[in-house]
């Protein structure tokens, strides 16, 4: 620990509210203040008294009664539809069509074409099971025939589901796509298949729905479909009705049914796009609650009491201190900071910034600021390697400036541990940095009054809540290395101020970025020698620790000892990754940083915060299997010094498929920012950021990669109604306000601190 050699003392947790001490941060985001709860009205409509509350059980209203209780589902299937998020019969309206089948044209067998996705009819001719050696397994196969000709099928499974329910002779009604089978003859393989009455209207839209595997396509779609013309016509409208005449948008319960029971003459391409006026209709009101909500918590948060920090005479000698001038880019950041700091209500700004752009030293001046008004400070990263990182860091400038910090992480020893905490309690360390260890039972602080977050998208909200816990609504200051596109953004981040780091130092040289195929390995290691050989160091990045049985993919382990005894036997090799203890991997990297290692093979545990200048070239294996932004950051541990650098990767794709595309952004751009739009637009919101770290809202219709545009829109409406009745209390505003709690305590838990 750096010891202190300066007289600021700890502030007295006053603020310009009032007593600090006296005030606990909010357990749950609340929307709306109320001091007094109205009273209960009589049958007349005048206030009177109310009844006990435990005599008083009012039953809920039938869009939430429990999905049970909805014709054909039952306690069994209750717990099946739990696992899809389904508990009431409002989430069973809900559950939109993920695909639609037009089968508005039932075609002849003749007439059928291969290529063709349509729909057929015919009697079953033959079914039986049959043995295939070459694959070493069992099929089902049937042939269906019609007046003009035969049409063979092949299932891989559920074979006993349809030698059950089917028998020879009877009519069916197939939709899928035709093939050509190897031997001649067309061929649909697991086409859906129903029976087909002599009655039966078979001109329609059929939607399909995700399932659990133990409920047909068909039980499910008889339950959906049973809800919907028992409950729908209860569904009311939330959005406004004069935004929904300017906006040209259909009732609610109207767009609800058209999903679920398309008429004949619905765009079925539109149905699949999710570009209907009726996806459009329902997507808004998912989105304009969201965005309304996000405004009411931002309002809240700029209500709250908090502290009023104001830089001093250490944010004045850093400057002298460092050996570098910050960006145009940084001093505007520390400037919103400030700004944020000195209002006497919580601080919640999100900085983010690209690889190198220098958030660590921004998070620097800004303690310092909360270090000038006598507050301590918590700088939380998500792993041990890079908490040490910051800590060796920021110790050379803590020690010029005479300040107290300390490292904490759960690697620490049980005894030294018991030293921190009352260290921190008696306000005796300015600076604590460290992991998860800093929200652990028994840490407390006398006076915290900012918390730095770092790569924030990688804590829980809780993990975050939980650091605001530690002091009377300090200031937040949220870290990411990991561009977030505008959409993205504007979702998990309205209720917070967003700066942005979109200026790299001087100095840094571009990283030239190449995709080469598995068949071009001797290739890549010749480049990575000839680095070496001038002198230079690199990476060889594996997405696994061990080789697992059950995985094709290369393993940090064997291929470290694998290099070290083939191509790269005359230079020295190192290994870190996750499960070494941080002792280990702290002696790996220094050494690689001193020189003594030319190769450091590694797992993504390098991903943030290692800096070594004189390593020039990463090759990151099996490419394909991260996503952009983490390849985006992997590139960033090379071209941190003078010399030019490369990045190369190793990758197993078919040419032109997905991944090869993907890839070949990576090529053509080193902005995070247009890698991260390329991302989200690649592998959606939830895999980008992982749904549930992230907090991301649980959408149930939205996507706001494809409805980006009207996610704006709705932002735009939402702030709009706000300005004009900012508490939501005038009479056209009662039902946004019921719609909005429902939703708040329900599905629209976000990423935001407290």
């Amino acid at each position: 620990m750096v010891k202190s050699t300066g007289k600021r003392g700890m502030a007295g947790g006053k603020s310009k509210g009032g007593e600090v001490e006296s005030r606990k941060a909010a357990e749950t985001p609340r929307l709306f203040d109320r001091s007094s709860p109205p009273a209960p009205l009589s049958k007349e409509g005048e206030k009177g008294n109310a009844a006990p509350a435990r005599s008083f059980r009012p039953r809920p209203p039938p869009l939430k009664n429990s999905v049970q209780y909805v014709k054909g589902v039952g306690p069994r299937r209750a717990e099946q539809l739990a696992r899809l998020g389904i508990e009431t019969v409002e989430d069973l309206l809900y559950h939109i069509p993920f695909r639609y089948q037009d089968r508005r044209e039932i075609k002849q067998i003749c007439h059928l074409q291969v290529g063709d996705e349509t729909a057929v009819s015919g009697q079953i001719a033959r079914m039986e099971r049959r043995f295939l050696a070459r694959r070493r397994r069992w099929v089902l196969e049937a042939v269906v025939r019609d007046e003009t000709g035969f049409l063979f099928l092949l299932w891989y499974h559920q074979h006993r589901y349809f030698q059950q329910r089917y028998q020879l002779g009877q009519r069916v009604l197939l939709y899928g796509k035709v093939e050509k089978g190897m031997k001649g003859g067309k061929w649909m393989i697991h086409p859906d298949m129903e029976p087909l009455e002599e009655d039966d209207e078979t001109a329609r839209v059929l939607p399909i729905y995700n399932k659990t595997t133990e409920m047909t396509v068909a039980a499910m779609r008889r339950i959906v479909h049973g809800a919907v013309d028992r409950y729908v016509d209860q569904v009311s409208n939330g959005v406004p009705q004069e935004i929904c005449e300017r906006l040209h948008l259909m009732p609610l319960n109207r767009a609800l049914r058209q999903l679920h029971v398309p008429s004949l003459d619905a765009e079925v391409v539109e149905l699949n796009e999710a570009t209907s006026q009726a996806h459009r209709a329902v997507v808004f009101d998912e989105l304009f609650y969201l965005q309304l909500g996000m405004a009411l918590r931002r309002r809240n948060t700029v209500r709250e009491e908090g502290l009023s920090i104001v830089p001093g005479p250490l944010v004045q000698q850093i400057y002298g201190i460092l050996p570098f001038q910050l960006t145009a880019a940084q001093e505007r950041v520390v400037e919103a900071i400030f700004q944020d700091m000195a209002a006497p209500h919580p601080m919640n700004r999100l900085v983010q910034g690209d690889v190198g752009s220098g958030k660590t030293i921004v998070a620097f001046f800004a303690a310092l600021a909360a270090l000038d008004s006598g507050y301590q400070v918590a700088f939380m990263a998500p792993t041990e390697l890079l908490a040490e990182q910051h800590y060796r860091t920021l110790t050379p400038l803590a020690e010029q400036l005479g300040l107290s910090m300390t490292l904490l992480t759960g690697e620490i020893r049980p005894k030294r541990k018991q030293e921190i905490y009352g260290l921190l309690e008696r306000g005796e360390v300015e600076i604590a940095v460290g992991t998860h260890a800093l929200i652990q039972e028994g840490v407390r602080f006398r006076h915290l009054g900012l918390a730095i977050v770092d790569e924030q998208h990688r804590f829980g909200v809780m993990q975050r809540a939980a650091l605001r816990k530690r002091g009377a609504n300090p200031d937040i200051l949220l870290l990411t290395a990991t561009p977030i596109p505008r959409t993205l953004a504007l979702t998990l981040y309205g209720d917070l101020d967003v700066s942005a780091l979109d200026e790299r130092p001087p100095g840094r040289k571009p990283i030239t970025t190449q995709v080469f195929h598995e068949g071009e390995r001797k290739k890549v290691y010749q480049l990575v020698k000839d680095q070496i050989e001038q002198g230079h160091q690199a990476y060889v990045v594996y997405p696994l620790v061990e080789e697992s049985e059950k995985s094709d993919l290369k393993a940090a382990t064997s291929m470290a000892k694998e290099l070290a005894q083939t191509f790269f036997a005359d230079y020295s090799v190192g290994l870190v990754h996750g499960r070494m203890k941080g002792n280990e991997k702290d002696a790996v990297m220094q050494r690689f940083k001193a020189g003594q290692h030319h190769l450091l093979v590694s797992t993504t545990v390098i991903e943030v915060g290692i800096d070594v200048p004189n390593a020039t070239v990463i090759v990151i294996e099996h490419a394909e299997r991260f996503g952009l932004a983490q390849l985006h950051q992997l590139r960033g541990r090379v071209g941190r010094g003078q010399a030019a650098s490369l990045c190369l990767l190793l990758a197993q794709y078919a040419p032109g498929d997905e991944s090869q595309r993907r890839l070949q952004v990576m090529t053509e751009t080193d902005d995070g920012f247009k890698i991260a739009e390329a991302d989200l637009a690649f592998r959606g919101p939830g895999e980008f950021l992982g749904t549930r770290q992230s907090g991301m809202p649980d959408f149930r219709v939205a996507n706001i990669v494809r409805d980006s545009k009207l996610l704006e829109t709705a932002r735009d409406e939402a702030l709009t109604w706000l300005e004009r009745d900012p508490n939501l209390t005038t009479p056209e505003s009662r039902r946004l306000r019921a719609v909005l709690e429902d939703r708040w305590v329900g599905r629209l838990e976000l990423a935001r601190v407290g």
